[in-house]
């Protein structure tokens, strides 16, 4: 018996007609030929976050973002007329990567002036003009002007820069679509302290964001982040969402509120007893404006239980936006059909005391503990996944957002592969 209201269909996955509800294959996950065609049509065709305008908080402040998927890097800068821009991380000369410190492979960011290659000294503005050219006079029917740094679209939505490689792509405001109009106006801008981690992952970027698109898993992959009393009324319960969605390629999901704060403190671990955090955040929500009350768009269902909004942005980022006024974000960075680059990274109100500091810190390890859980469990399904000695496999119906994600990946590679074939005819 449903613990909380469906649809009139009797079923979320059902109340989407074109999802089906049929056994599903993963040949997704681990074909190399189905990869490349993904990095083609999915991560060179689609808006991709790469990071918050903090990063970039003044004049001249950059990043670069290595992009495998696409074969890119990218340098995010803000200008001296305050726009933030990105170009391909690339000198004009001899073709040397701009931008990088100790090791070339490795992201980098800071604040210049202007950048200069490591190579030959060609030097470039922060809006991407060749400025300097090393004995300009040596080369032949040569004008700076022609030589300015590659640029890449990029489009800010409430803080998150995105970047596109497809330049008839159309607006990132109309493809994030109707979740992201009902987030607008929540406080991103004010959660300010950053806590991030980073992991090189052995599974296919699907399979772990497959891990953070369902909770059905969470009482029992992670039992023993609960009290043994609630760990086992948690597992006697199950999992059960509050309200899903879907829009275009993008899916939410609503979810109960756990315990934050508990209803009785014997639920939880002393030491969240103590610091009144843990699991879903610090207890006590921070007091600045767009929490009270939420954008329309947050706990659509309005049920009292909510705990957490938990939205994929196709293809790779997701937003978690936490009852006690935090959030989170997962990025999903493809390097191989096998491998992926994981990023978790948690947002919070700066801290006004010592206090406040330690229950942020608590959320940030108990969400790495979290994390690690996941990932050691998605190495191994990767691996026992490429055995193919199963091909086919049941989802539930508090699986619908992983459903969804692999059909969406393949209708993006096959409509590109349609489109392809019919330019070759």
């Amino acid at each position: 018996m449903a613990h909380f209201p469906k649809p009139v269909e009797g079923s979320w996955t059902e109340h989407y007609p074109d999802l089906g509800t049929g056994l599903v294959t993963f040949e997704d996950s681990i074909s190399p030929e189905h990869y490349e065609r993904e990095r083609a049509a999915i991560f060179r065709r689609t808006w991709l976050n790469v990071g918050r305008v903090e990063q970039v908080a003044r004049t001249g402040a950059y990043f670069t973002k290595e992009i495998h998927a696409a074969n890119a890097s990218v340098i995010i800068v803000r200008d001296r007329e305050n726009q933030v821009r990105a170009f391909h991380n690339i000198c004009r000369h001899r073709g040397n990567k701009l931008v990088w410190n100790d090791f070339p492979r490795e992201e980098t960011s800071g604040t210049a002036r202007q950048f200069t290659c490591k190579y030959h000294a060609w030097r470039y503005g922060l809006d991407g003009a060749c400025t300097f050219v090393q004995q300009e006079s040596e080369f032949f029917d040569f004008d700076r002007a022609d030589y300015g740094l590659v640029p890449v679209r990029c489009e800010v939505w409430e803080g998150f820069i995105f970047v596109n490689f497809d330049n008839d792509a159309g607006p990132l405001r109309e493809y994030l679509g109707r979740f992201a109009a009902g987030l607008e106006g929540y406080p991103f801008g004010e959660m300010t302290e950053v806590y991030r981690y980073r992991a090189d992952v052995g599974s296919n970027w699907k399979l772990y964001l497959d891990a953070f698109a369902e909770f059905y898993h969470a009482p029992v992959l992670h039992a023993k982040q609960y009290v043994s009393d609630e760990s086992r009324k948690l597992l006697g319960y199950g999992y059960e969402s509050l309200h899903y969605e879907l829009d275009g390629p993008h899916s939410m999901q609503s979810a109960w509120g756990g315990m934050a704060p508990p209803r009785d403190l014997s639920m939880v671990k002393p030491i969240e007893q103590v610091l009144r955090s843990g699991n879903f955040g610090p207890w006590d929500r921070p007091d600045i404006p767009g929490l009270d009350p939420l954008p329309p768009g947050v706990n659509p269902s309005r049920q009292k239980a909510w705990g957490l909004d938990s939205y994929v942005f196709f293809p790779n980022f997701m937003i978690v936006v936490w009852a006690p006024g935090w959030y989170l974000t997962y990025h999903y960075w493809p390097t191989a059909y096998n491998r992926h680059i994981f990023e978790g990274t948690l947002y919070f109100v700066p801290p006004r005391t010592p206090s406040e500091r330690l229950r942020q810190e608590l959320a940030a390890v108990t969400f790495k503990e979290f994390a690690l859980q996941d990932c050691n469990t998605l190495e191994a399904t990767q691996k026992m996944l490429e055995t193919r000695a199963v091909s086919e496999f049941p989802l539930n119906d508090q699986e619908l957002a992983v459903r969804h994600l692999h059909r969406t990946a393949g209708d993006y590679v096959a409509s590109y592969q349609e489109r392809s074939d019919r330019r070759s005819t």
